[in-house]
């Protein structure tokens, strides 16, 4: 049995990757939108994404069905040049998808993709949700807590924290 298959994420993966992301916000708080992007924003964010330079990417399970399982990226943290060089990670699989290593395939390769891009500092923002697995896919890959807001969300009937983890990639400048 062989692993999950990580590559650079194309446009004909966009309505995948839209319904993978559409189940998050419809389902869970793992992410504080309310409505789902259609496929022509989600193809916006990609373009914008790539053409910042910053990997975006999605991964393959042989022991699912063909077509992404997960998918990955990193946009800029902020508009002003002296962020530059921080970016936030955002990691989303498919619900089937889960307990396979395609989380930490992805991130690790999300990581050093940061790493070519020039990337020094990747921020997680992740709901406090109470579901322990993408606190333990950012800590295990050498993310540290480094902060909370409280209370800056509220999604089905409840208002939710978000916890801040950060690492910081070596050898850029």
């Amino acid at each position: 049995m062989s692993g999950p298959t990580v590559r650079a994420a194309t446009g004909d993966d966009i309505p995948t990757i839209a319904d993978i992301y559409a189940y998050y916000v419809t389902n869970s708080v793992a992410t504080f939108e309310l409505e789902p992007p259609d496929h022509a924003d989600w193809l916006r964010r990609y373009r914008a994404v790539t053409t910042a330079g910053l990997p975006f990417l999605v991964a393959e399970h042989p022991d699912l069905p063909p077509g992404p399982a997960g998918y990955a990226y990193c946009s800029p943290w902020k508009a002003r040049p002296a962020y530059r060089h921080t970016a936030e990670d955002s990691v989303y699989l498919d619900p089937h998808a889960r307990g396979r290593g395609i989380g930490g395939a992805l991130l690790d390769r999300l990581l050093a993709g940061c790493v070519e891009a020039g990337v020094r500092q990747v921020l997680a923002v992740i709901a406090d949700s109470g579901d322990p697995a993408s606190p333990a896919l950012h800590t295990g890959r050498g993310f540290a807590e480094v902060g909370r807001l409280r209370e800056v969300g509220f999604k089905h009937g409840r208002w939710l924290d978000t916890v801040l983890l950060q690492r910081t990639l070596t050898g850029q400048a």
